[in-house]
């Protein structure tokens, strides 16, 4: 990660430090391709601890920059069929490593989603000790610039996300980070519920945004694992109904057993939008009050759009597609807003407290775990990539 350096400096940096007591990190180094090596950490600054890592769990963004996929229009009609996910939409064909415009061009360390036991913190640390449970806020904002200090640290342009190129990431034996962005962990949250609080914090953040609350209808598209937290997100935060539409069966059933009031399976074929928003509106029983994309494909907004109540909102929450089609017109004649979301902010302390009082619970989301080898890193992003029944697969290192 951040503080632990940028591409080729730090890879050259790790094999100069490999004759002292090694810190292994799982790089990808090229396409389809992890491998674990030495990762060589700076000194713990003033204001700095050292974190040995425990939990971390992959994110759909780690396996998009490790997998190329390339489909040709047929093979990619072939798996629509199967409704494995959306998955075959968001990569039509990809030829580089890349999530939107971040590409990775040389050698990265992985991983964002992460926590850990500090042992080590600089002289100007004073809320953590060592022995200490956190869990990391993974972005190291710059705090100079406009969006910085108007409060919206998560739109800084100079900032310096794990595992976000060139940055590296956190699946490794230790990193260093900022004490500020380390947040200890109460005794009935373990760790791998405190690595959970990265992805949770996308849907506390998309909740926020929307401004979901005791008096709205909610829709969500998507149950992967960011629909899924943000389905949890939006009950703590008080949403009387909610309803959840996928292509696949299986994560609706999740859906469901997470406290979806209904679930709504339907294709990934664009004309069959008309028919589902009315049979999402249906399951619904009453006004959309907001709709939260958690997919982000032409499909997807679509729906969300014409199913939004006149005077409504969309969230725009998922990166699937760079650009879209959609009815923007008749949404805009209805005056039904549209907001995006980015990262997220100030999530940290309420997401541990969520837990804490077991508002919300992520430790059915956890399906599959693995330690730290180079047979179980492997093995644990193709369980990711595959789908299906994998929701959130968690390192334990």
């Amino acid at each position: 990660m951040g503080k632990g350096g940028k591409g080729a400096e730090a890879a050259a940096a790790a094999v100069a430090g490999a004759g002292e007591e090694e810190n292994m990190a799982a790089w990808l180094v090229a396409k389809n391709n992890l491998k674990i090596m030495p990762f060589k950490l700076p000194p713990v600054g003033p204001y700095d601890v050292r974190v040995r890592m425990k939990a971390v769990g992959i994110c759909g963004s780690d396996v998009h920059y490790l997998r190329v996929i390339c489909c040709s229009s047929s093979s990619l009609t072939e798996r629509m069929k199967d409704n494995v996910a959306y998955i075959c939409l968001l990569f039509e064909c990809v030829q580089e490593m890349r999530v939107a415009h971040f590409v990775v061009k040389e050698p990265m360390v992985i991983g964002h989603e992460c926590a850990g036991v500090i042992e080590e913190v600089g002289s100007g640390v004073t809320h953590l000790a060592v022995g200490d449970r956190v869990a990391l806020e993974p972005g190291i904002s710059c705090w100079r610039c406009r969006h910085c200090k108007g409060g919206r640290y998560n739109l800084c342009e100079d900032m310096k996300f794990f595992a976000t190129p060139p940055v590296h990431g956190s699946l490794a034996n230790q990193i260093v980070h900022p004490g500020d962005l380390c947040f200890k962990l109460p005794e009935n949250v373990s760790l791998e519920e405190g690595a959970m609080c990265e992805p949770l914090s996308v849907g506390v953040h998309a909740c926020r945004r929307a401004d979901v609350g005791p008096e709205t209808g909610v829709l969500i598209m998507g149950a992967g694992p960011i629909g899924l937290v943000t389905l949890l997100a939006a009950r703590a935060f008080g949403a009387p109904r909610v309803v959840i539409v996928d292509v696949d069966e299986h994560r609706l059933s999740v859906a469901r057993s997470l406290g979806a009031d209904a679930a709504v399976r339907v294709s990934a074929r664009a004309e069959d939008v008309g028919e589902e928003v009315e049979r999402i509106s249906t399951a619904m029983g009453g006004d959309i009050d907001v709709s939260l994309d958690c997919a982000g494909f032409s499909k997807t907004v679509a729906t969300a759009l014409q199913a939004t109540r006149g005077g409504g909102k969309v969230c725009l929450v998922g990166m699937g597609h760079n650009e879209m089609t959609v009815p923007l017109t008749s949404a805009a004649i209805r005056e039904v807003d549209v907001v995006g979301i980015f990262r997220y902010k100030d999530t940290w302390p309420l997401c541990i407290e969520l837990l804490r009082s077991g508002k919300i619970d992520v430790k059915p989301l956890i399906t599959h775990r693995f330690g730290f080898s180079q047979e179980d890193v492997e093995a644990a992003f193709e369980v990711s990539a595959r789908g299906r029944d994998a929701i959130k697969v968690m390192f334990n290192l």
